[in-house]
């Protein structure tokens, strides 16, 4: 009965990182979108939305088919070259994750204008240029979603909270994207990207140990029983509160001193440089992406 329980407590807590990847990664995919839309609409040009629509389908499909690429290699391999795996889409997770936290806190401001004038461009060349645009700025967010989500999903097992916090995070984020595109919903989304990265910050830490654990099971690097610190005492991986820890920031009770300084070297630099002032100072957009 207990081990029922724990289980689907270990499989609630996997949620809410897994919905903060679908949330974020989906809501930016989604204000993409919303933009081309908007402004095809606006502008009184319908019959390009069609071709929009292509590429962002295109682009859909692309992702959920490197994501089933990648579960499936992982599944044909050993042990051994499973972790090895798993630890190396990690690190690609993790180098994903970090470029895309940076690159909205400095674009969130003005991707709508750069994207209206791209579109332009593409218009003017025709419907192929059109299906590229769309397939290429929603189709990166897509290939960055299949990996990140791959790390966190293997750190999880074979639980379901991975894969359902994903589609509440993103079912939320498309709801959010069409609130704001008919002007019910106002939010200040230079905020709301600051603080989803932060805690992306930190769920990328814990991705970049858990990759490297993997390496050390797969000895590609040593050190895999020389623990900084062990907690399974005072916090075990199967209490709640472990479970929450673990599933949200990968967790680990039995930390190797590989996974310890990694962990805070990335945290200790990514984190300020993430939050430092900028240099100029923008009014926050309110209700749309300008």
């Amino acid at each position: 009965m207990f081990t029922r329980r724990q289980r689907e407590v270990d499989r609630v807590e996997h949620v809410f990182g897994s919905a903060l990847i679908g949330l974020r990664e989906g809501l930016e995919a989604a204000l993409v979108v919303s933009v081309l839309v908007a402004y095809l609409v606006k502008t009184d040009r319908r019959r390009e939305l069609r071709w929009v629509w292509l590429g962002v389908g295109v682009a859909v499909a692309l992702s959920v088919g490197a994501g089933a690429l990648v579960t499936f290699t992982s599944a044909a391999l050993d042990f051994r070259a499973q972790e090895a795996f798993g630890g190396v889409m990690s690190l690609i997770a993790v180098a994903f994750v970090t470029g895309m936290v940076f690159w909205m806190r400095g674009a969130a401001r003005g991707i709508g204008r750069e994207l209206r004038g791209r579109l332009d461009e593409a218009t003017g060349i025709g419907p192929v240029a059109v299906v590229a645009l769309a397939f290429l700025t929603v189709g990166r967010e897509g290939l960055e979603t299949a990996v990140f989500f791959y790390a966190a999903a293997q750190s999880a097992g074979r639980n379901g909270g991975p894969l359902a916090g994903f589609l509440i995070g993103l079912a939320i984020a498309v709801a959010l994207a069409w609130a704001i595109y008919r002007g019910a919903l106002s939010i200040d989304l230079s905020r709301f990207f600051a603080v989803t990265g932060v805690l992306l910050v930190l769920v990328a830490a814990g991705v970049l140990a858990y990759g490297l654990h993997d390496l050390q099971e797969a000895a590609l690097i040593p050190g895999l029983d020389v623990l900084a610190f062990d907690l399974s005492g005072p916090v075990p991986e199967d209490s709640w509160y472990g479970a929450l820890l673990k599933g949200v920031f990968n967790y680990s009770a039995r930390t190797t001193v590989v996974q310890a300084i990694a962990w805070s070297a990335y945290v200790v630099v990514v984190l300020p440089l993430f939050l430092r002032p900028a240099r100029t100072r923008v009014a926050p957009t309110q209700g749309e992406v300008k």
